[in-house]
């Protein structure tokens, strides 16, 4: 099978304080300009590093689609209290080096008022020094590691996704009442993904796990880790995959004759992309003849934001609504309401902050605020709290057919605390507000 500026201007204003014999004075304006650094009276810059090329770019590639969406359907509609939202997007093709150097370039050349959603684990780990030693908030990181959740080392960055430990958790556990007595198989990214995926799922697996297998998400090859899961007789696989390995995975899988119950995370289960993918991978081999959809059918995945599918959700057909106006031949994906989502958020955030935007008032007013949105579950960010999203659902993808709710969305912590069911009083799009406000 084939494998698959004014720099001159500000320098004088520099120097002539510095000759007033006043250095407490230009202490505090270069502490003002910092605070207020990509802010104008008519715009606020943000960036964002994304994988646009590499492995990980399929599916990840409409994160920042989705969000540029939504911020044209804001800026068409007057932007935030007068300003308008540039948003900045550099490629670093899921490569931390090249995070580094776009990341470098976000800030010194485009002097970006906050990072929004930069995404990847290894990736993103490689700045997050950088982010808070330079005072720049960074703001729903698009990874679940426990990183970003550390407000007294990283006080300016804050997660956004439930985190690994959080989703394995309840995977875990829905896994024990629902397949008990059966073997479990894990397939996980060889980076923070796993050691916070296994301290979820194990403390309700532990002795029905029967394999660990890793893969490097620069290498696109599994036939060894599937040929291991099968000999292994896992009756259950949980990828904890990006999508393009989750596809890959269930290719390698039926080539073999090996067909056990998929199980997938959030952040690795956008059916459509996963399809996409098989579908590409398949030509000239005996799976071209499959129906594409046909490996998906069944798939179990935890979600904890409406999903591309569920049509009758009113926050995916507002998103559908802007997508088709502002991202027309783009494939609408559960990864392109992910940046949706987190474009909502941010919006939410510059509205409640009023016309007076700084990153100090920026970070006191999330940290100040209970969020609700489109999440299905309970967005958290407090100053002792950054962790983002909370819980998932439970649901089962059926071909043809809308999303499946196995479970209704349940909450946990990171540890050994219990997992909960809750009642959560979502908005409609209608209710929040995400654009006007004017300017004073």
């Amino acid at each position: 099978m084939r494998s698959l500026g004014t720099a001159a201007a500000a320098l004088a204003v520099a120097l002539l304080a510095a000759s007033c014999g006043d250095p407490e004075s230009a202490d505090e304006a270069t502490a003002a300009d910092d605070v207020t650094m990509g802010v104008t009276d008519d715009s606020v810059v943000i960036g964002t590093h994304q994988p646009l090329t590499g492995a990980a770019s399929p599916g990840f590639v409409h994160v920042s689609t989705g969000a540029r969406a939504v911020f044209d359907y804001i800026n068409d509609n007057g932007g935030i209290h007068g300003r308008q939202i540039d948003y900045r997007v550099e490629d670093d093709a899921f490569d931390p080096a090249q995070t580094m150097d776009v990341t470098r370039s976000l800030i010194n050349d485009d002097e970006i008022f906050a990072m929004l959603g930069g995404l990847g684990t290894p990736t993103h780990e490689a700045v997050i020094d950088d982010l808070n030693a330079e005072g720049i908030p960074d703001l729903f990181v698009s990874s679940g590691a426990l990183a970003w959740d550390q407000p007294e080392e990283y006080p300016y960055s804050y997660g956004f996704q439930v985190d690994y430990s959080k989703e394995a958790k309840v995977q875990g556990a829905y896994i024990a009442e629902n397949f008990p007595g059966e073997d479990v198989g894990l397939l996980y990214q060889n980076d923070d993904v796993g050691p916070a995926s296994h301290s979820g799922i194990e403390q309700y697996l532990i002795d029905s796990i029967v394999a660990w297998e890793s893969y490097d998400p620069g290498v696109p090859e599994l036939q060894g880790q599937i040929a291991a899961l099968k000999e292994s007789g896992a009756d259950v696989a949980v990828c904890y995959c990006i999508p393009a390995f989750l596809g890959l995975a269930i290719l390698n899988a039926q080539a073999i004759g090996y067909e056990p119950q998929w199980v997938a995370p959030s952040f690795g289960g956008d059916v459509k992309i996963i399809s996409e993918l098989i579908a590409e991978h398949a030509e000239g081999t005996p799976a071209e003849d499959v129906p594409p959809e046909a490996f998906t059918d069944g798939l179990i995945v935890t979600a904890f934001l409406p999903m591309a599918a569920q049509t009758d959700d009113p926050w995916t057909a507002f998103y559908r609504e802007i997508h088709d106006e502002y991202n027309d031949g783009a494939p609408f994906t559960d990864t392109t309401v992910y940046g949706m989502v987190q474009a909502t958020l941010f919006a939410q955030l510059l509205m409640e902050v009023g016309p007076d935007l700084d990153r100090e008032t920026l970070l006191k007013t999330l940290n100040a605020q209970e969020w609700s949105g489109p999440g299905m579950v309970p967005f958290v960010a407090t100053e002792d709290d950054h962790s983002g999203y909370s819980g998932v659902m439970v649901v089962q993808n059926n071909a043809g057919e809308e999303p499946e709710i196995l479970q209704e969305p349940r909450i946990t912590d990171s540890d050994g605390g219990e997992i909960e069911p809750f009642e959560l009083d979502r908005p409609t799009p209608d209710e929040v507000p995400l654009f006007g406000g004017g300017s004073e």
